[in-house]
């Protein structure tokens, strides 16, 4: 796929997530591993990555998603634009039925300043983002999710995970129902990107 219109297009899929065909462990370890070739600070890796295919596993995971999640939306009703809530409410009703569920993890547990949790979070958003287009290459969907990390220590009980680490997020992964997806509208540079000083216009 070509660089520029990959990067473009990459979405956040919930509504064309292709929810009965299965997704090969092969392609899943291909975009994992291409997301370890992210950048790491210090070169530490301190990612880890849990694959979720058991059902029984999805099943539980999704009470905790569905539960925090229509509780946010809810609260956004009134805000949020009527297209981007009915995708919210499509993905947090077929949330156990996604193919795969990969819940991106750091060890260690962020202190709380801005440095350092910058440093901290970096160590995994841009391996996050790897395995995004890595999967989107292949004609595979996702999007990242945080729904379930206010309930973090239940989804680390019922996954396992030990303490001291980190959820970064939830991606549900799936084939998607459509072959491309267009740019999204977004509001332009000018009026988001400064030069040397802010508010000063780039050009």
């Amino acid at each position: 796929m070509e660089i520029d219109h990959l990067l473009s297009t990459t979405r956040a899929v919930r509504r064309k997530l292709d929810l009965d065909r299965p997704v090969e462990p092969e392609v899943l370890e291909e975009c994992l591993n291409l997301a370890l070739q992210a950048p790491t600070p210090g070169n530490v890796q301190a990612w880890r990555w849990l694959v979720v295919r058991d059902q029984g596993v999805k099943d539980r995971l999704g009470v905790l998603f569905r539960e925090v999640g229509e509780a946010y939306l809810a609260e956004r009703a009134k805000d949020a634009g009527s297209r981007a809530l009915a995708s919210g409410l499509h993905l947090i009703d077929v949330i156990e039925r996604v193919p795969v569920l990969v819940i991106p993890v750091l060890a260690g547990r962020p202190t709380g300043g801005n440095a350092a949790d910058a440093a901290f979070y970096g160590g995994i958003f841009p391996a996050v983002w790897n395995f995004q287009l890595a999967l989107r290459s292949r004609g595979l969907g996702s999007t990242l999710t945080t729904y379930h990390l206010a309930r973090e220590a239940e989804a680390a009980a019922i996954l396992g995970i030990p303490e001291g680490h980190t959820q970064a997020g939830l991606l549900p992964v799936a084939y998607t129902t459509v072959p491309d997806f267009k740019p999204a509208a977004r509001t332009p540079l000018s009026e988001v990107a400064f030069l040397d000083h802010w508010g000063t216009p780039l050009s």
